[in-house]
């Protein structure tokens, strides 16, 4: 019986062992040629947006898109391009929407003003809504006429007087 109790617990740690191995296996990154190169690729890519992803940066991003796009930066780099000249050439190949913070002109007005107008517009679809139900139940309040207010009245009265 103890025997059997031991298997049981060799099979359950081999059985974590092999688990967590398989969900940790990646493929190895490649490891940085030159370091001057690898930091100014993450330094430009955190100002690029991940056009997979849209909300990470292409520096964070592990989507194969943003490696290709890393992969062609750190060649802009090694071919002696400037930063704003990759920024350029990202820019024109993807649009504004690629960078983190677009320059702000008629083309960009949506991204950097959108979420406030709607912002507004539903804040304003709001106080349309409340200001036309209250209006109803108004409305609604008056339709009794006096006669039907006086029993309704009557009605409550009894029931208060009902209550112990």
């Amino acid at each position: 019986m103890m025997n059997a109790h031991r298997m049981w617990k060799l099979l359950v740690v081999l059985s974590f062992v092999l688990c967590g191995s398989f969900t940790q296996a990646r493929e190895a990154a490649p490891l940085a040629a030159d370091e001057v190169v690898e930091k100014r690729m993450v330094q430009i890519s955190e100002e690029l947006r991940c056009l997979v992803c849209q909300n990470e940066s292409l520096a964070g991003s592990h989507a194969e898109l943003a490696e290709d796009l890393r992969r062609e930066i750190r060649g802009m780099i090694k071919d002696n391009k400037s930063n704003d000249e990759i920024m350029e050439f990202m820019v024109s190949r993807y649009g504004d929407f690629v960078r983190y913070r677009p320059p702000l002109k008629a083309t960009t007005l949506l991204l950097w003003f959108g979420p406030f107008v709607l912002a507004a517009g539903a804040v304003a679809g709001l106080v349309v809504y409340l200001r036309r139900r209250r209006g109803r139940v108004e409305q609604d309040a008056s339709i009794l006429s006096t006669e039907d207010r006086q029993r309704a009245e009557a009605l409550l009265q009894q029931d208060e007087s009902e209550k112990p």
